[in-house]
């Protein structure tokens, strides 16, 4: 702990979840170490105890902490080799002359969804008509911003780049400046809603599901429950995209099989 006491830090994720109704519990104590920390650091305060304080003072700052507790770090065609093996699968999907449904969870800014659609539209391969996503996520202000699909590039925040997979970004993407807006042609094959993925009701008949880079910051007890979610909301010989650094629990290991093992793309036995 960096910020104080090992009570100190019990004490400040209780008020967290009492008072500002997220459940710590679902996730593992380093990354909410962390991600409290880098709160204490921009508010100046010494420890848990004095930023408990800080919270019950400053409605601003009980808003800002939850925007962080948020797992909202995402880009577009984030690792793009796995976009490759991913395009693959799309066709796949697309050859069958039926609608494919695809489900990216949790989506935050919308990034990863908007990704897929892309990969629709600029593949001559792929029947973008057929094509039909939805995002959901936990966090409602995100999924706001999700849908106005308008991201501005910073110093640690290069659009373009992210938008290199593609071979003509401006047709998908308006740009003006550092500012990048999501065209209609893109956000049309998109619905985003709420959803918590721990606690929700499971979805039906998806024929894709991406869950990527939720589960390093998850606690080991609630993967369990997010996979029994995710396998009974994919069609029977569903596709599931999990993150370049996570692995199945071994509960579902015998449940799915690797497709392209390497960018973590399995398929449902």
């Amino acid at each position: 702990m960096k910020g104080g006491t090992d009570r100190a830090f019990e004490d400040l994720l209780g008020y967290i979840e009492r008072e500002l109704d997220f459940e710590s519990g679902f996730y593992n104590d380093a990354y909410l170490d962390r991600r409290i920390n880098a709160r204490m650091r921009r508010t100046d305060a010494e420890d848990y105890g004095e930023y408990q304080r800080l919270l019950e003072a400053d409605d601003g700052e009980r808003e800002q902490l939850l925007d962080s507790l948020s797992i909202n770090v995402t880009g577009f065609f984030r690792n793009p080799d796995a976009w490759e093996s991913l395009r693959e699968v799309l066709r796949d999907l697309t050859a069958d002359n039926r609608t494919v449904r695809i489900w990216s969870a949790p989506c935050a800014d919308g990034r990863e969804p908007y990704s897929v659609a892309m990969l629709a539209l600029d593949d001559d391969e792929i029947d973008a008509r057929r094509v039909d996503i939805r995002a959901t996520d936990i966090n409602a202000d995100i999924l706001e911003e999700a849908r106005r699909g308008r991201y501005e590039a910073s110093q640690t925040t290069d659009i373009a780049e992210e938008l290199e997979p593609l071979d003509d970004s401006a047709q998908y993407v308006d740009r003006e400046g550092e500012v990048f807006t999501v065209t209609d042609r893109v956000k049309d094959l998109v619905t985003f809603e709420q959803h918590d993925l721990i606690r929700g009701e499971d979805k039906r008949d998806f024929d894709l599901v991406l869950c990527r880079n939720l589960l390093i910051y998850i606690d080991s007890d609630y993967k369990v429950p997010i996979f029994e979610t995710i396998t009974g909301s994919l069609t029977e010989a569903g596709y599931l995209m999990i993150g370049m650094t996570e692995t199945l629990p071994s509960e579902f290991r015998t449940r799915y099989e690797p497709v392209a093992k390497k960018h973590r793309i399995y398929r449902r036995r």
